[in-house]
C-alpha cells in the first residue's frame, strides 16, 4: 500500500569497485540538489573520518537526504542517498546499506569497465532484489570508452545499459541525469504507515553527548520522539528522545514514517545493544517478526594488540570498547604473551580492517600499540577426537596430539588484461593456489577463477597482484569451506628463549624457506645489543636456521698500541667473558617492523 508522500521518495544507494568515483559522485549529487552550498562544499563530504579522507577510500557508510524538483514538472522528490564502501573487506558494510535500499547506482570508470568489484557489489545489489541503475563515469578523460563499457556491462553483468548516463563527477557534467535515472527506475518504497513499527538499524555509532546513534530505514509505522521502541534482537527497551534526517548534518523532524531515512537516538549506552540488522519496533504495538537481519559479520582475520607501555592495557581496552562501539565488525577478547605481556586477541575483516583499525587506536587514542602477524581460524582433530578452533598459534597442541588440521580457503575471483595472465596464475601457484577456470570478459580482459587459502591472502596478495600486473588487476573473494593440509607450528627464538608473538603456522613443504627468510629478515632489523644475539628458528624441537646478531664492542685493545699478543688475548677474552655473563641476563627488545616485515613475504 503505497501512500502518495511514498509514491516522492526513493531510497538509493552507490555502488562500485574502489576508485570508480562513487563518493565524487556523492558530493556531486549534494551539491546539484542544493543540499550544500558551494561554501560547505569540500572533497568527499561523506567521508568524514580523517583516515577516510586521508586514504581517499570509503570506510564506514554515510547517508544523505536530496531534495530533488524534476524539470519538466516541477515536482519534488526526497532521495536518500546511502553512500558505501566499495573494498572487498567492508562488504558487510554494504550489504547493511543494501538491505535499507530500493535501488542501486553501479558506477563504472569508463576507462577501467568492469572490475572484480563491480561484479560482486552488483550481485550483492540483485541478491537483495534492487533495481541496478548503471552510471558511466569518468567520460572526460581522453582515454575513455563509453561505447564499449556499455556492451561489457550488458554482456557480463546482463543488465540492459543503452541508456546509461554518460557522466564525470569530476566536473559534474550531466549529473541531472543520474537523478533523472533515479527517479525514472529505482521503485518507491512500499510499507503501511498505520501498520505497527519495524524499522531496520543500518549503521550506529556512538555519540559521546547522545549515546548511540542508529541510522534507520523505516519499513512500515512510524517513529516520534516519546515512542517506546523495543529492539527485537536483545529484547531492550527505550524512550525515542529524538528522530531527523541527515542533511548530511542532522536535522531533527518531528516524525518518520513508512519509507523514511534517518536516524533515531534513544540513550543508548551501547552499540552492542543496538547492533546493526537489527529491527526496532513499538512497545506498544509490536511488530510480529523481525525484518530478515544480516548474518553477523564474520572475522576472517586474527591479530594479537598490545600495548608498547604495558601500563596502557586498561586505556587500550578502553579504546577497543569504543571502536567496537562503531564498528560492529571487531571483536576482541583478552590475551596474555610472554614476549609482550597483556593484550588482546582480534578478529577483522580482513587486512585493510586491520591496518585501519590500528590507525585509529594509534591516531584517535594516542596509543603506541604492537600488532602480531595475523592469523587465520584453524580447525585441528586431536587424537582424542576433540575438536579445536585455534585462532592463535600459540594455542596448537604438540604435534604428537594432532590427527589432522584444516585450513580455511577462499574463491578468488581475478579480472586481469589478458597480458598478464601467465604473472597472475604463477602468483596463484605460488600461494598453493587450486585452477578453477578463466573466461575472456572482452578479447583484452580475462576473468581467472581460483581455489586459494586464505592465510596465503592474508599477508600481501593483492599487493604482489597489483605489483604483477602494474595495477590493472582487480580482486574479489569469498569464503568457500575448509581443506585438509599438512601444517607445522614455526616457532622463533631469540636468545634461547621463544617469542611467542612471532610464532606462525605453515604448510610443512614451507617451513625450512619460511623460518630461513624470517630468520635473516630479523637479523636485519634487530637493533645490536651488546652482547651476541642467536635468532633461531624451529618447528617442534628441530632448529631449522640460525642467524647471529654480532655484538657491540667496544675497542679494549686501542690502548695497547704495539703491546704483546698475550695482552691483547686477555683483555678480549675478558671483554667476551663479560658478554657471555650479559647475554644471560639480557633481553632482547623486538621493535615493531619486525613483526610488520614478516608478514610482507618477498
Amino acid at each position: 500500500m503505497q501512500s502518495e508522500r511514498q509514491k516522492h521518495i526513493r531510497n538509493f544507494c552507490i555502488v562500485a569497485h574502489i576508485d570508480h568515483g562513487k563518493s565524487t559522485l556523492a558530493d556531486r549529487l549534494l551539491e546539484h540538489t542544493g543540499t550544500l552550498t558551494h561554501r560547505e562544499m569540500e572533497e568527499q563530504v561523506l567521508d568524514n573520518m580523517e583516515i577516510e579522507r586521508e586514504r581517499g577510500i570509503t570506510i564506514k557508510s554515510q547517508a544523505a537526504r536530496l531534495i530533488y524538483k524534476r524539470p519538466e514538472d516541477g515536482e519534488e522528490y526526497i532521495l536518500n542517498l546511502i553512500d558505501t564502501p566499495g573494498h572487498v573487506d567492508f562488504n558487510y558494510e554494504v550489504s547493511r546499506s543494501l538491505a535499507a535500499c530500493e535501488g542501486a547506482v553501479l558506477v563504472v570508470d569508463a576507462t577501467q569497465g568492469i572490475q572484480a568489484q563491480t561484479l560482486a557489489n552488483c550481485y550483492m545489489a540483485v541478491d537483495h532484489n534492487l533495481e541496478v541503475v548503471p552510471v558511466i563515469n569518468k567520460i572526460d578523460l581522453p582515454s575513455a570508452r563509453p561505447d564499449e563499457i556499455k556492451t561489457e556491462i550488458e554482456d557480463v553483468i546482463g543488465i540492459e545499459a543503452s541508456d546509461a548516463p554518460l557522466i564525470s563527477a569530476k566536473t559534474g557534467l550531466n549529473i541531472e541525469d543520474v537523478l533523472e535515472a533515479v527517479v525514472e527506475k529505482v521503485p518507491a518504497p512500499s510499507g503501511d504507515e498505520k501498520g505497527s513499527l519495524k524499522a531496520l538499524i543500518f549503521d550506529s555509532y556512538y555519540d559521546s553527548y547522545r549515546g548511540v546513534v542508529c541510522h534507520i530505514r523505516i519499513k512500515d509505522g512510524t517513529v516520534k520522539a516519546g515512542t517506546r521502541i523495543k529492539l527485537m534482537a536483545t529484547g531492550k527497551e527505550y524512550e525515542v528522545i529524538e528522530v531527523g534526517v541527515f542533511v548530511p548534518n542532522y536535522l531533527k523532524v518531528e516524525e518518520l514514517k513508512a519509507g523514511d531515512v534517518g536516524y533515531v537516538t534513544a540513550s543508548i549506552k551501547n552499540v552492542r545493544d543496538a547492533r546493526v540488522g537489527d529491527t526496532i519496533t513499538d512497545v506498544n504495538n509490536p511488530a510480529k517478526e523481525a525484518l530478515l537481519g544480516y548474518r553477523p559479520a564474520i572475522s576472517m582475520v586474527y591479530s594479537g594488540i598490545y600495548p608498547i607501555d604495558s601500563s596502557k592495557y586498561e586505556e587500550l581496552k578502553e579504546a577497543l570498547e569504543k571502536l567496537q562501539v562503531n564498528d560492529a565488525a571487531l571483536n576482541f577478547e583478552p590475551e596474555t604473551s610472554i614476549a609482550l605481556g597483556f593484550g588482546f586477541r582480534c578478529g577483522f575483516l580482513g587486512l585493510l580492517h586491520m591496518e585501519i583499525m590500528q590507525e585509529r587506536i594509534e591516531k584517535e587514542f594516542n596509543l603506541d600499540v604492537i600488532m602480531t602477524a595475523p592469523s587465520v581460524i584453524y580447525k585441528v582433530k586431536k587424537t582424542d577426537g576433540t575438536l579445536l578452533e585455534i585462532t592463535n598459534p600459540t594455542n596448537l597442541p604438540e604435534p604428537t596430539e594432532i590427527e589432522y588440521m584444516e585450513e580455511p580457503v577462499v574463491k578468488a575471483q581475478i579480472i586481469t588484461p589478458a597480458d598478464f595472465v601467465g604473472a597472475v596464475m604463477e602468483l596463484c601457484q605460488n600461494k598453493r593456489g587450486t585452477f578453477i577456470d578463466m573466461e575472456y570478459i572482452e578479447t583484452t580482459r580475462v576473468m581467472l577463477n581460483y581455489i586459494v587459502p586464505l592465510n596465503e591472502i592474508i599477508y600481501d596478495f593483492f599487493d604482489s597482484l597489483k605489483s604483477r600486473t602494474k595495477g590493472y588487476a582487480s580482486f574479489d573473494y569469498e569464503l568457500d569451506g575448509y581443506i585438509r593440509t599438512e601444517l607445522v607450528k614455526l616457532d622463533i627464538i631469540l636468545n634461547s628463549e621463544v617469542v611467542d608473538a612471532l610464532s606462525m603456522i605453515v604448510p610443512k613443504d614451507r617451513a625450512y624457506a619460511k623460518g630461513r627468510t624470517m630468520a635473516e629478515k630479523l637479523k636485519e632489523i634487530i637493533p645490536r645489543q651488546l652482547f651476541e644475539i642467536p635468532i633461531q628458528a624451529a618447528v617442534g624441537s628441530k632448529i631449522i636456521a640460525r642467524e647471529t646478531v654480532k655484538a657491540l664492542r667496544k675497542d679494549v685493545l686501542a690502548k695497547c698500541y704495539g703491546g704483546d699478543i698475550s695482552r691483547k688475548r686477555k683483555l678480549l677474552e675478558k671483554q667476551k667473558e663479560g658478554k657471555k655473563r650479559m647475554r644471560q641476563v639480557g633481553s632482547v627488545e623486538v621493535p615493531q617492523e619486525a613483526f610488520m616485515s614478516i608478514l610482507k613475504n618477498d
